[in-house]
């Protein structure tokens, strides 16, 4: 498409003080001096020149974002997108750092789990290591990508650092290696820049002892040296149930250098201490009952906890050769540290053995626990090269990429100190626990100290590592005027590593591949505004690609005999999408609509007693998503902005070892979910708006797998309900330098709820009501 130029200038709370004059009538003579010949040839034909318009930007200062459209992304924060998001073939969602702050979410998979298309899981055995997506049915919790790195961290994952967050819909291989089938999420930092000066403080206060403080301080020390500076702290209890609470300390630095006219250097250092008391949610009554309302908080205070600590260091270098010829290096090493243990809730009855209440009804504690340890490098090489071959235009983009991930799982010794209080039936007979029902069918008093704990951290269970090599060529090629295409290819050779420890006893997992992956877009433009688009893609998983489960193969582990692991073959996935984009409202406004099939086959199923893998995992699953998404994202008007979207899906099991699971949909998968949000500009002092999520019911259950089914009743076992939840936020600016901005969550007070565990218990609660005021003040 043909774009409108633009020029942006800073807000003057932005632009640096002092102007250099011999450099600006530099700039204003170059463009003369380039003109000059031209205009003397041509002096007797018209000059015709694009319209100009000079906008101010802003208080955002995302680099990618639309000019005058504070919801509006232009372009992906991923150089690897040659194209704008609005000629690029493939559904890229991308929530920018002004819609993030005004809907008042701030953790990540809050962020996320408002979008449609994408659920949350919740993990085995209420593995609680980090934040867990669903992208278009399949799971995406090791397709999270930072600055087009993957992060591996499994952590809980913050975004006072962010400048946008892209969520790419479909599989991606060709940018983002093995996984990736249901699409991926890669979050922008935020960067030092030279082209302004800036200060700006958040301070927020709420209802459940919330605050929040955040400073993001961008200083330009001169022309070719700048430094960011991103400090947060934040706390909250967990609305209506404390004492579950999160708190939040984080730092993020960048230094930005122009070491030559060619060279330019980037450095970040990330940090980030999250710590929880976790709250589990409620559970969900068997034979198709619905979750238990009004559930009393059972976190075990001073006991429970869910811990990440994150240090990430980066290097970018940036070579420009020449116009046509760029170098970027990007190379990462990090660290996470992550740890939890946890209390689970679930409906169950007394053993006939109990000496108080025989048989009666009653909810039992569980306890659920683990620790890991994550040490990764990456580097990644691209060249950019912009070519002219037999006529046409190439954009290639050819990239190396080396990563090397190891990690350790293990568990933590819990002994319970309390006293005992009933005897419950179980699958391994009946034992003595601690139910928080008494036996004249009340609450107990002590429900937040029941259980006693003494934690210390225990033994390794998993030695985990990965290396990998890939290497891609991606070329966009301007065929001409109305027609464009995409093409890619990309191989992951990797070696895996994999010790896991059960009873003593040590299994060695160890084998090697190679994954082929690629996908082929074709754009034609229908005129200046808008296109149709059709994209193919592939993608690739290996069994036990999941850092953060050892030996249990249910969630993408690994188990079973060595040798029929190194002979299972990698899961395959394949995509169709067609779509279409207008980019109109002096390219203010992106409208998308697309229809999509992903299907995918090989799928590892874990095959064993009671869905415990005793055999291991084959490959004898089949399962297929297709539905379609669409979107509204920019200003409609002057004064009005939206992020509109919305997607329909079915999802089927198409082959399964379990021949009864053939036809079900697929666990944690939504048919329909829908997310808006709205905002009005009143006056150039107040604006206001809100947002609506809406999410279809769905059911519990294994990835990859068809949701439990319940015979007797010949309905899905465990279903979490329907649900629309609604938010409002109204900001006024005092001045240039000064805004508060007022955010309702949940303004109904409705019950609902995120995901389920296959078992009906660790069912997440959404957010009950809460309200918080932020004070921003620019200096």
């Amino acid at each position: 498409m043909s774009r409108t130029k633009t020029c942006q200038i800073a807000p003057l709370s932005l632009r640096s003080p002092k102007v250099n004059t011999n450099k600006t009538l530099l700039a204003l003579s170059v463009p003369g001096m380039l003109l000059s010949p031209f205009a003397m040839a041509q002096e007797d034909e018209p000059i015709v020149l694009d319209t100009m318009q000079i906008e101010e930007r802003t208080v955002d200062t995302n680099p990618y974002a639309q000019a005058g459209a504070p919801y509006k992304a232009q372009v992906s924060g991923d150089s690897r997108h040659v194209k704008e998001l609005a000629d690029t073939p493939q559904t890229i969602s991308v929530l920018t750092q002004t819609q993030i702050q005004e809907s008042g979410r701030t953790d990540l998979k809050d962020i996320l789990a408002a979008q449609p298309g994408i659920t949350l899981g919740t993990g085995e055995n209420g593995n609680a290591f980090g934040d867990r997506y669903i992208i278009r049915g399949h799971e995406a919790r090791s397709d999270v990508f930072v600055d087009g790195l993957r992060d591996p961290g499994m952590t809980t994952r913050e975004s006072f650092a962010t400048e946008q967050v892209e969520i790419t819909k479909g599989p991606s291989s060709t940018f983002a290696g093995r996984g990736s089938t249901g699409g991926a999420v890669n979050s922008i930092t935020k960067q030092a820049s030279t082209e302004y000066d800036f200060s700006k403080l958040e301070a927020g206060l709420g209802t459940d002892d919330f605050r929040r403080i955040a400073l993001d301080s961008n200083k330009r020390i001169n022309d070719d040296l700048a430094v960011r500076a991103n400090i947060l702290h934040s706390y909250k209890e967990i609305p209506d149930r404390g004492p579950a609470d999160q708190e939040r300390n984080g730092l993020a630095l960048s230094v930005d250098y122009k070491a030559t006219d060619k060279l330019k250097l980037t450095a970040d250092y990330y940090y980030l201490k999250a710590e929880d008391t976790p709250d589990l949610g409620t559970y969900i009554v068997a034979g198709g009952g619905k979750p238990v309302a009004d559930l009393p908080v059972y976190t075990q205070d001073g006991q429970d906890f869910l811990e990440s600590e994150i240090n990430t260091f980066t290097l970018r270098a940036q070579y420009e050769i020449d116009s046509n010829t760029r170098v970027e290096n990007l190379m990462r090493y990090g660290t996470t540290d992550n740890g939890y243990v946890t209390t689970g809730a679930r409906g169950t009855n007394r053993d006939a053995t109990d000496l108080d209440a025989p048989g009666a009804e009653t909810i039992g504690l569980s306890t659920h626990q683990g620790w890991q340890e994550v040490d990764y490098f990456a580097d990644q090489l691209n060249v950019y090269l912009t070519r002219e071959l037999g006529g046409l235009k190439h954009n290639f983009v050819v990239s190396a990429e080396y990563s090397a991930l190891d990690v350790d799982n293990g568990v933590y010794n819990v002994t319970n100190t309390g006293d005992t209080n009933c005897i419950t039936a179980g699958r391994r007979g009946a034992s003595a626990g601690f139910c928080i029902i008494d036996a004249s069918g009340n609450y107990i008093d002590n429900i937040n100290s029941v259980m006693g704990r003494s934690i210390e951290k225990g033994a390794q269970d998993s030695d985990y590592s990965i290396d990998t090599v890939s290497v891609s060529l991606m070329d966009t090629i301007d065929i001409n005027d109305f027609w464009s295409v995409f093409a890619g290819v990309r191989a992951d050779s990797f070696d895996y590593d994999n010790v896991v420890t059960s009873g003593g006893v040590d299994t060695a997992y160890d084998y090697s591949d190679t994954l082929w992956n690629g996908h082929v877009g074709v754009v034609y433009n229908i005129n200046e505004d808008a296109n149709v688009y059709l994209t193919y893609s592939t993608s690739s998983n290996i069994n036990g690609g999941e850092s953060d489960l050892g030996g249990n193969c249910g969630y993408g582990g690994i188990c079973g005999d060595p040798q029929q692991v190194t002979d299972s073959k990698p899961e395959d996935t394949e995509n169709f999408e067609l779509g279409t984009k207008w980019n109109v409202y002096n390219d203010k406004l992106l409208l998308t609509a697309a229809i999509f099939q992903i299907t995918k086959d090989d799928v590892m199923e874990s095959i064993g007693e009671d869905d415990y893998a005793s055999i291991g995992t084959l490959n004898t699953g089949k399962n297929r998503v297709k539905g379609a998404e669409f979107s509204v994202v920019g200003n409609i008007t002057e004064d009005l902005s939206t992020q509109f979207g919305v997607t329909f899906m079915d999802a089927e099991v198409l082959e399964s070892f379990d021949t009864d699971s053939v036809g079900r949909t697929l666990s944690n998968f939504a048919d329909n979910s829908a997310f808006w949000q709205l905002r009005y500009q009143a006056s150039d002092a107040f604006s206001f708006g809100g947002t609506m999520t809406y999410s279809s019911e769905m059911y519990a259950g294994q990835p990859d797998s068809g949701a439990g089914f319940n015979t007797e009743i010949n309905d899905y076992s465990y279903k979490v309900p329907s649900y629309t939840s609604f938010d409002v936020f109204a900001t006024y600016a005092f001045s240039e330098q000064l805004n508060l901005r007022l955010n309702v969550a949940n303004v109904t007070d409705k019950d609902y709820y995120l995901a389920a565990y296959r078992s009906g218990a660790f069912t997440y609660i959404g957010a009950a009501r809460n309200a918080k005021l932020t004070l921003t003040y620019e200096f």
